[in-house]
């Protein structure tokens, strides 16, 4: 894994629970992340619990077979459904569409964020009921999480606030915004932290070039020690690099201007996702905008985006494939089914 990646999906998510006096200490891991699997043997946890979106996942399939706690995204003639499997006992929980947060099921990465809280919600002793309660009801608005996948949509065209600050995230909401219905263009507004490697900032470039009709660049208000257009103009370089077409790419420093310049660029039917800053800001900007190009003033108070896992991020599903543990031993016992650790480690 090269040097200061992401972290494998929910390596340190743990849950406990008390069973009588004897207390039980869970690891929920995602099974579609090699790197989670081979963690499984190094956990001090007394009992594994997995996370698939592979019904097909050969691993899960032995630990559920032996018993063992794991979430699975299965296909239904209703769309798809979040099921635990416990003890051998099969627990239908909820059809993804029915997940506010999910956008009817689109949002991949927050139907996978639903499976990873079920899970861990049920290992706590949680009844399903509640979970399934817990779940219909949070949505991704403003006032629940500012900043994490903002809809607005009373204007022409639909308006997606979020604080994508890496590529997993800003391939996240790509995935997204291809997977919502769109009669017109999708367009980006897009910026990277100052404190972000060069690599990465280009890895969002790279994303957005494949992903967008129409992009405008801007910059953060902070930063965070570069020049002040250093972080756009290397994301300008890399756009057209990539070969997204310069008649389709702005470059506007200032996150107001850039977020004006980007609504009133807009038309009946586009999709228009925006990578914030200054979220509070930014929010008023959009749901104070008028279609004639005029705002009602600003205030300035800010907010603080809502804590985002920092694993965020595309999920790669291949239904078909079990070359993820081909070739590996595999350890059963009353934690559950795991890969045994390399020997040099």
């Amino acid at each position: 894994m090269p040097a200061r990646s992401r972290p494998p999906r929910a390596v340190s998510s743990t849950a406990r629970s008390t069973a009588g006096s004897r207390r039980t200490i869970w690891a929920v891991l995602n099974a579609d992340d090699l790197h989670c699997l081979r963690m499984a043997d190094h956990t001090k946890a007394s009992r594994i619990a997995y996370v698939t979106m592979n019904p097909r996942h050969e691993l899960v399939k032995k630990h559920v077979r032996g018993g063992g706690l794991a979430a699975v995204l299965e296909d239904g003639i209703n769309g798809q459904m979040i099921t635990l499997y416990d003890k051998g006992v099969h627990l239908p929980l909820l059809w993804t569409h029915l997940i506010p947060a999910t956008l009817e099921g689109k949002a991949l990465h927050n139907v996978q964020n639903a499976m990873f809280a079920a899970t861990m919600a049920f290992a706590m002793g949680v009844k399903v009921e509640n979970i399934r309660q817990g779940l219909r009801t949070f949505d991704t608005s403003y006032f629940q999480v500012p900043g994490r996948m903002n809809v607005f949509d009373k204007l022409p065209f639909k308006v997606i606030l979020d604080y994508g600050h890496n590529p997993a995230a800003v391939q996240a909401m790509a995935d997204l915004v291809q997977r919502l219905d769109c009669v017109g263009r999708r367009i980006c507004l897009l910026s990277a932290p100052g404190d972000r490697r060069d690599e990465d900032i280009r890895a969002i470039a790279r994303i957005v070039a494949k992903s967008f009709d129409h992009v405008i660049v801007r910059r953060d208000d902070d930063p965070r020690g570069r020049q002040p257009d250093e972080v756009p103009k290397i994301l300008e370089a890399e756009l057209l690099a990539s070969g997204f077409p310069r008649e389709q790419l702005q470059l506007i420093v200032d996150e107001q201007q850039a977020i004006t310049a980007t609504l009133e660029l807009a038309q009946p039917g586009d999709i228009v996702l925006l990578f914030a800053d200054k979220i509070a800001r930014s929010w008023k900007q959009v749901i104070y905008f008028k279609n004639d190009g005029s705002q009602s003033n600003v205030a300035e108070r800010e907010v603080e985006p809502a804590p985002m896992a920092q694993t965020e991020g595309p999920i790669s599903i291949d239904r078909e494939s079990t070359a993820l543990i081909e070739g590996l031993t595999l350890i059963q016992d009353e934690r559950g089914v795991r890969l045994a650790r390399e020997q040099d480690n």
